[in-house]
């Protein structure tokens, strides 16, 4: 048995590594298909990796930190020839996530996201101050190498920062939400509502990225309907698609994107992003935690109710039938 175990957890381990360094190269893959030059350095307003590597950081610990470093080097193989340069990248894309692991972690960051503090952690620690160390690495290293001039460095950076700051507002709260997703067989109501929620963000977020009207704003009623309903679990994926819809318009210049500069685009694009995705994290962990308080005080309720009905047999069915309404006296008004 401790033979098996000590071979076991080796494998698990390796498998994990392998996995995390498919799904990076993968999400890699998917960001640069919507990709913008700046001072001749290409970047994404939203990259992906970086919520991978943060949520399996978090789930499974920094023995998979090997997955985010061979995932970065295939990504990079595939994009051209090999330099020195490489390590900056590396250390880059690697001890950003890390930094943010360690900093959420110290903060007692819990993965359910189910406090309003978990959310405030995750923004402020996990994708603010976190990502300044994958943003300043990989600059940096473009500028030593030569890559990028020196005009450049802070148009890029910034850049660079908002990407992979928005791959972890956008991409970790998604997955650590779908641990925790409980299908509802049994009301297929849910169900209904589900899917009617997740067309209408695909209707909305189209009309609001793509039409000359300036009606961005649409999009937020439709994250309040899904964290009111559904928390995280709806959220999250609303975020995602008025994230990857905005991208697209931001990128071929149509809607309320067209006619303006690279840079204002990249404010509007990146203030649009981060508004919905704040939103839908802040108010999906208050209303979470919400229900939280209530569900204890639910239970508080019941277990005094408990040890008044053994104290005072049948006194609680007396005064608390099965509907739930305490029964009036004779005298009392209705």
């Amino acid at each position: 048995m401790v033979r098996t175990e000590d071979v076991r957890r080796p494998a698990i381990a390796a498998l994990r590594i392998l996995a995390l360094a498919a799904a990076y190269y993968a999400a890699a893959r998917i960001g640069l298909l919507e990709q913008v030059v700046i001072a001749g350095a290409v970047v994404t307003p939203l990259w992906p990796p970086t919520g991978i590597a943060l949520s399996c950081f978090l789930l499974f610990g920094l023995r998979t930190w090997p997955g985010v470093v061979l995932g970065t080097f295939l990504v990079i193989a595939t994009l051209g020839p090999l330099d020195v340069g490489i390590i900056g990248n590396l250390l880059g894309n690697t001890l950003g996530p890390v930094a943010a692991f360690l900093m959420l972690r110290r903060a007692g960051f819990r993965v359910e996201l189910d406090r309003l503090r978990d959310g405030v952690a995750l923004v402020v620690l996990g994708a603010f101050a976190g990502m300044l160390i994958s943003a300043t690495l990989g600059t940096g290293t473009l500028l030593l190498s030569g890559k990028l001039p020196a005009g450049g460095f802070w148009p890029t950076w910034s850049a660079w920062w908002a990407g992979d700051a928005m791959g972890v507002l956008i991409i970790t709260p998604l997955l650590l939400s779908l641990r925790a997703i409980r299908l509802p067989l049994s009301l297929p109501s849910r169900w209904a509502e589900a899917s009617a929620l997740l067309l209408t963000a695909v209707v909305i977020s189209l009309l609001g990225t793509r039409s000359s009207l300036a009606l961005l704003f649409l999009v937020f009623p439709l994250i309040v309907w899904a964290a009111l309903r559904f928390q995280l679990a709806g959220a999250a994926p609303c975020a995602l698609i008025i994230s990857v819809l905005a991208i697209t318009a931001a990128t071929d210049r149509v809607g309320p994107f067209a006619g303006h500069s690279l840079f204002s685009v990249m404010v509007n694009l990146q203030a649009l992003n981060a508004s919905a995705a704040l939103t839908a994290l802040l108010l999906a962990a208050t209303v979470t935690e919400q229900n939280g308080i209530r569900r204890k005080i639910e239970d508080a309720c019941r277990e005094l109710a408990e040890v008044v009905d053994r104290l005072a047999p049948g006194e609680t069915a007396h005064r608390w039938p099965a509907d739930g309404r305490p029964k009036r006296r004779k005298d009392e008004q209705p």
